[in-house]
């Protein structure tokens, strides 16, 4: 830890170019781990609150969007991320004017992605959920969801750009503490807009809205504070070697993960086919889908940051080191997941599904299994989070990109055969196939990338 002024306070910013990789890991990972857990606890509230007190078909036009809804925010942080790789590749080397310079011209494409995003997202809302399938009797409340959902992408862009050029940095607590207020401020607006003014899906989106930018303001003072992150005029001038540069590297990932959330829509499109209850039970497990997978992306954030400064500042050899410890950490942390949920999976699903209604039961048996099967599983999830966070913190996102069209390849054929072959429950099973495949491409590209850094 190495603390540096900034401005008023005193900030501190963490070197993991030295040091011990676990301990580095571990406790960059924490606060994140954390931050996590509080924005899983607005997700689970707004989908306890809409599937308990605006029912099953609400719960299920919720389920319908999830993906759709993830399209945009995945490009987002794919994007945001790919950005911040090349802020963390430089305080790694000591480049403190080419830190700025990047972070200036990152700002700037940001903006200029706010309104293309917005614009697109908005106009294209009825024709995605045609071609999604979405049942008649829940495309209003999907549309009125999406409309708020869609207007507040700006806000979204915002938070996703200021959390990364921190996390560069080494800064985990910042996000964690405005993912805390956050948080608290949803469950509140929940509440009020929701079981108070009575305003259904739309309140939901608009307390997640609202609490978002309130993360967003928290984030930028941070950014203004610290010293490494204060920009002037200059450094917003769009500079075409950076562009290219920071292009390079986020346009892979975000590609990346547009594929895989294509190959979502596709499984929800296979999904819709089994009727409201079906839905609404895979919604309510997809949703645990965060609680799942929070250490793993907590792990991963850590992970490109540690890569990223250590190639940055020549350390190769650390990075492999640093894929060990965090293999160990993850594989403990998956195992206690797993564990939790097969013991305690049922209670939590009861939060969001209604069993005394009449699709009640047929929903949380849907619901239970594709819990089970998820949990079982968590170890190939994790490993994909810890390889291809490394390999895109060593600055080669092509790898990464070519794992999301595996997910894509493998999440959409099974989809498309598995029912053909095992009935409505094949579905099941295509988000581990996905999971799967992405190691197939990962695992081997991890091994390849470290011979080529020697």
């Amino acid at each position: 830890m190495n603390p540096e002024k900034t401005g008023n306070q005193e900030r501190k910013i963490t070197n993991m170019t030295e040091g011990s990789p676990f301990r580095l890991l571990l406790f960059f990972a924490l606060p994140l781990m954390a931050g996590n857990v509080f924005q899983e606890l607005y997700t689970v509230t707004d989908t306890a609150i809409v599937g308990r007190a605006l029912g099953v078909q609400a719960l299920a036009a919720l389920g319908n969007v999830s993906w759709l809804n993830w399209l945009y925010l995945s490009i987002i942080q794919g994007i945001t991320q790919g950005f911040s790789i090349l802020l963390s590749q430089r305080f790694g080397a000591n480049d403190r004017e080419g830190l700025k310079r990047a972070a200036g011209n990152a700002v700037v494409l940001c903006l200029l992605l706010m309104v293309f995003l917005t614009v697109t997202s908005l106009a294209l809302i009825n024709p995605a959920l045609h071609i999604l399938g979405t049942p008649q009797e829940i495309r209003p409340i999907a549309v009125a969801y999406l409309h708020v959902m869609f207007g507040g992408l700006s806000v979204t862009v915002a938070y996703n750009l200021f959390s990364s050029m921190l996390r560069a940095l080494g800064d985990s607590r910042t996000p964690l503490i405005s993912m805390v207020i956050s948080s608290a401020v949803n469950v509140s607006l929940d509440l009020l807009f929701v079981m108070s003014f009575g305003w259904g899906v739309t309140g939901a989106a608009a307390a997640t809205v609202i609490a978002q930018a309130l993360a967003a303001l928290f984030c930028l003072i941070r950014v203004s504070r610290t010293d490494l992150l204060h920009l002037t005029r200059r450094h917003f001038t769009l500079m075409a070697s950076d562009c290219r540069k920071l292009f390079t590297l986020a346009l892979p990932m975000a590609f990346q993960n547009l594929v895989i959330s294509i190959g979502g829509m596709i499984v929800q499109v296979v999904v819709n086919r089994y009727g409201v209850a079906f839905i609404a039970g895979y919604t309510a497990t997809t949703r645990l889908y965060g609680l799942l997978e929070m250490a793993a992306i907590s792990y991963g954030f850590a992970m490109t940051t540690y890569a990223g400064q250590n190639m940055g500042a020549g350390n190769t050899q650390r990075i492999r080191e640093g894929v060990r410890a965090a293999l160990v950490i993850s594989m403990l942390t998956s195992a206690l997941i797993t564990l939790a949920m097969f013991v305690f999976g049922r209670n939590i699903l009861s939060l969001f599904i209604d069993v005394s209604g009449a699709d009640g039961d047929p929903a949380m048996a849907t619901a239970y299994l594709l819990l089970r099967i998820m949990s079982a599983l968590l170890p190939v999830l994790y490993v994909l989070h810890i390889i291809r966070s490394c390999i895109q913190g060593m600055g080669n996102t092509v790898i990464p990109m070519l794992s999301g069209v595996a997910e894509f390849i493998m999440r959409t054929g099974a989809a498309l055969l598995f029912p053909v072959l095992f009935g409505e429950t094949g579905i099941l099973f295509a988000e581990v196939v996905a999971w799967a495949g992405a190691d197939l491409v990962l695992i081997p590209g991890y091994f390849l990338e470290k011979r080529k850094i020697g």
